[in-house]
């Protein structure tokens, strides 16, 4: 299964955080855990399977981790393990040094080294996204890598921003993927974590030409996501904001079989898309939903949605917004 959710509230209060603990060291590893909230601890995670990538969000109200030597002799995957901090704040002991964590920000772990980390997160929200897979997926030297262990790494700007926004789009599209999908994701994550290493350690010599590439083009589509309001978003511009040449542009993108032009194009169509099914929208003029995501012209818009989607957008609208038939009883 691509997806598993978990929840500890399939159990009664007095046997959450005991469950809670079973299921966290079998999915990730054993940890010694404590919490303020143990005598009734709401959490719950949920886990996309990318093979030999993990991606886990979980969410619980308080926790103190806790890795020993002892842990490691008895378990240990010889894993790096990445977090990324959506809501709260933590503390993160690793060698006599004591870190602070926020929102936003990446610190990279390795199973083999003892850590004892802090988090107090806000019940029910997603606390933080974990990606933990093998340390021999990791295409730098592991001196390199150890140097940033424990070490806050800035995910909201940057390509740290590029990998915190992969990570929380893997979360919230997770039941989109199919099995298909599983090599190119899990490929671009550890390429993404290997870029935010190298960057941060300004060793990106290690990296592999083809890490590299996707790297950029994954800031690429960061970029393209954040512009697709400006009419002015052209191929050129967004060539020249990362230094390279419009050829370059587009033989990167050629990598993932599209080009410049089709992919600003098909993200613009399916930010209109997604404003045509919302029914707090319904009132706004498809015009205005057109021109609020880069389309100024009505008939080129109308022409292109059309062949992107089978219809009109009115019809999309209509269609979207139309109520649901009941079912027939036997069928």
């Amino acid at each position: 299964m691509l997806v598993t959710e978990f929840s500890t509230e399939v159990v009664s209060a007095p046997e959450r955080f005991e469950l809670f603990t079973e299921i966290t060291g079998r999915s990730h590893m054993p940890n010694r855990l404590r919490s303020n909230d143990q005598d009734d601890f709401r959490a719950k995670m949920r886990v996309l399977d990318l093979g030999e990538v993990q991606v886990s969000t979980l969410s619980f109200p308080h926790l103190e981790i806790t890795r020993t030597s002892k842990l490691i002799r008895q378990s240990d995957p010889e894993a790096y393990q990445i977090n990324y901090f959506l809501c709260g704040k933590g503390v993160l002991s690793l060698t006599e040094r004591d870190t602070g964590l926020g929102v936003g920000d990446l610190v990279v772990m390795d199973s083999s080294r003892p850590y004892r980390g802090h988090v107090h997160a806000i019940q029910g929200s997603w606390s933080h996204v974990t990606v933990q897979f093998p340390r021999a997926l990791m295409p730098l030297p592991g001196k390199t890598v150890q140097a940033l262990l424990g070490i806050p790494i800035d995910g909201r700007r940057g390509i740290g921003g590029v990998l915190a926004r992969w990570l929380a789009d893997l979360n919230t599209r997770a039941r989109e993927f199919t099995p298909a999908d599983i090599p190119t994701l899990g490929s671009v994550t550890q390429d993404l974590l290997a870029s935010v290493v190298a960057r941060f350690l300004e060793a990106e010599e290690g990296l592999s030409p083809e890490a590299r590439r996707t790297a950029l083009r994954a800031q690429i589509g960061a970029f393209i996501e954040q512009h697709l309001a400006d009419p002015a978003m052209t191929p050129q511009a967004i060539a020249e904001a990362h230094r390279i040449s419009l050829r370059y542009l587009q033989q990167l993108l050629a990598e993932s079989d599209t080009s410049p032009a089709a992919w600003i194009r098909h993200r613009r169509l399916e930010r209109c898309r997604l404003d045509l099914a919302n029914p707090r929208l319904n009132a706004r003029p498809i015009q205005a939903i057109a021109a609020r995501w880069g389309f100024t012209d009505p008939a080129h818009f109308s022409r292109v949605f059309r062949m992107a989607y089978g219809m009109p957008p009115s019809d999309y609208r209509d269609q979207a917004h139309a109520p649901t038939a009941p079912s027939t009883p036997g069928q």
